[in-house]
């Protein structure tokens, strides 16, 4: 008997179980004969079984005299109390859904046009300092947006990446063309990793029909830099990558992650001409880029996916990056992006100045 759609088991099932356990099949052969998985029919054995402590019900399962000798210490499961205690449990109210009040809602509404669900997820509290209703988790917001197709198709857009579904961080294989000389990312000094150091960067392409710009972003003061390429190729992207570093001191040119798609097979160039070092992040690993992500996510939302890019579309482009490096964050002390930058710059001019007066 093949097994049956998600619902709850019927009382016929119950006294079906009562039968079975009481002729000692086991609770896999159970679940078999009522096409139910095996789990299924030890929960509600777990769940429903009756104590002998239980004073709700006065049903007695029946026993022979001459075992009636001491007192109820056994349990047993019965069909009869078993559907009465799901129908029970059922009928009770559910915890009702935090933004299923109106009030909360609306406000929420209101500050998805202007932010992300994480600034959401902290703003109420200033507003309303005392009132614990409105208090919402960003995980909270994004569930219940995804929650309903209605709400997903009005206010999906207002999210940070426009995902019309949820993803998961699943894994993969590599790809299956190698690149020449990848240094993975283990081999990446630790001050790029906690981001302790200044100059070291990571690079990635926003894909879009046509042309496609290419980002550059450092990770202690999470600066962005952008420029359109017009073509998809290795030698293309790589191509316009020492134009954008050239003009920086050398010590904002430690090192550069990249991720592991073919645009970067010639990343040895940046070696020889900016001086560069470079690093290749794991497989399926965004997470390990994730200030580029973030930032590539703030692009997409000016031109959406799909949407054919152009190299006259630079003065756009530079807009685009311009907002997102005078955005204050609350990662640099509520400073912006730009602001940071400029301090390390300032920072490395005193430290060469030490050095030559010396």
């Amino acid at each position: 008997m093949g097994k049956k759609a998600c619902s709850h088991l019927s009382e016929e099932e119950r006294q079906v179980i009562q039968i079975e356990i009481g002729n000692g099949t086991s609770i896999r052969r159970i679940g078999l004969m009522l096409g139910r998985n095996a789990s299924t029919v030890s929960r509600e054995i777990k769940r429903n079984t009756w104590f002998p402590s239980n004073e709700n019900e006065s049903y007695r399962p029946y026993r022979p005299k001459r075992l009636k000798t001491g007192p109820w210490t056994g349990r047993y499961y019965i069909a009869g109390p078993a559907q009465r205690k799901a129908d029970r449990r059922r009928a009770k109210p559910r915890k009702r859904y935090r933004l299923s009040c109106e009030r909360l809602w609306a406000r929420v509404a209101e500050w998805l046009r202007r932010g992300p669900p994480p600034i959401i997820g902290g703003r109420p509290r200033v507003p309303f300092p005392d009132d614990p209703t409105m208090r919402v988790c960003p995980e909270t917001v994004y569930r219940w947006i995804h929650a309903d197709r209605h709400r997903r198709e009005r206010w999906a857009r207002c999210l940070p990446r426009g995902h019309r579904r949820r993803r998961r961080r699943d894994g993969g294989r590599t790809s299956r063309f190698p690149i020449p000389g990848r240094v993975p990312i283990s081999e990446r000094p630790p001050e790029a990793g906690d981001r302790s150091g200044f100059g070291h960067w990571e690079a990635d392409s926003v894909i879009g029909a046509g042309c496609d710009p290419h980002t550059e972003v450092e990770r202690k003061t999470r600066f962005l830099m952008a420029g359109i390429v017009p073509g998809k190729t290795a030698g293309e992207s790589v191509g316009a990558r020492p134009d954008m570093f050239s003009p920086l001191p050398a010590g904002a040119r430690g090192g550069v992650t990249h991720d592991n798609g073919t645009g970067f097979a010639r990343h040895t160039r940046l070696r020889d001409e900016p001086g560069m070092d470079t690093y290749f992040a794991d497989p399926y690993s965004s997470r390990q880029r994730g200030s580029n992500e973030n930032r590539n996510g703030m692009i997409r939302r000016h031109p959406p996916k799909r949407s054919e890019i152009r190299m006259d579309m630079a003065g756009e482009l530079r807009e685009i990056v311009d907002e997102a490096d005078n955005r204050p964050m609350r990662v640099l002390g509520y400073r912006t992006p730009a602001e940071a930058f400029a301090d390390e710059l300032l920072e490395l001019q005193d430290q060469q100045g030490c050095c030559t007066s010396k």
